[in-house]
């Protein structure tokens, strides 16, 4: 046997010369998969060079020194790259994502928790996005709820403070205004934790919308996190 079966860590042979080179190549594996961390599961140009031990997953699609290697990990070691196939169900986080990836036996899932033999997913997921409040009554976020998201909360802070003549505001989504908060305040750092009682359902991507009471909204900026679990189909 040349290698380990679940890592690919390369093996000593017997009398096998330069010993140190081949240890020195399964210390960087070793490194390079353990609390694994892709810089990118999406990139397919490979960089230049990178830190010994650097992690990519690479896509399908992939040029260059990839070329050949799609699904594989690629590990930056002594100048050069070398490869390990993923197995199903290693986790990871993948940089580029900021989101932490299962994978489920062909790529890497974002936020996937369990996977079936055929690829059906379970995931929570938490999307991040700035909106930045025009004048007016109500101000309608170009962030949406993704499709058949199941959310259990959006959650939020005030990034610039809320100016104009309102007293406070409600957040929510057409048909169910506050439905993620009401009565909030309007400073810089002001804070929403939107956990409904009971997962809310979205069969079509939805904005959310903040409501000015007592007056109008005239700027402010406003950070959102959407959280949310989705279920994918099997494949055939």
């Amino acid at each position: 046997m040349d290698e380990t079966l679940q890592l690919a860590l390369p093996l000593l042979q017997p009398a096998q010369a330069q010993k140190h080179v081949t240890v020195n190549e399964a210390l960087v594996r070793l490194d390079g998969l353990t609390h694994l961390t892709l810089q990118s599961v999406d990139t397919s140009v490979p960089p230049v060079s990178g830190e010994d031990g650097e992690s990519w997953g690479v896509p399908l699609g992939a040029v260059n020194a990839w070329d050949g290697h799609a699904g594989e990990i690629a590990i930056w070691s002594n100048g050069g790259w070398v490869y390990v196939q993923p197995q199903t169900g290693w986790r990871g986080w993948a940089v580029d994502r900021h989101a932490a990836v299962l994978h489920d036996g062909a790529g890497w899932v974002n936020g996937g928790v369990a996977a079936s033999a055929n690829r059906a997913v379970s995931a929570l997921n938490v999307l991040e996005f700035d909106h930045v409040l025009a004048a007016g009554a109500s101000s309608v976020t170009a962030g949406v709820i993704p499709q058949y998201a199941m959310v259990f909360a959006v959650t939020a802070r005030v990034k610039t403070a809320f100016t104009g003549t309102l007293s406070n505001w409600d957040f929510g989504v057409s048909g169910a205004s506050n439905r993620y908060g009401s009565g909030l305040g309007l400073a810089q750092g002001s804070w929403v934790s939107g956990i409904t009682g009971q997962p809310v359902t979205y069969y079509a991507a939805t904005p959310l919308e903040l409501t000015a009471n007592g007056g109008d909204f005239s700027g402010g900026a406003l950070r959102v996190a959407v959280h949310y679990f989705t279920a994918s189909p099997p494949e055939v």
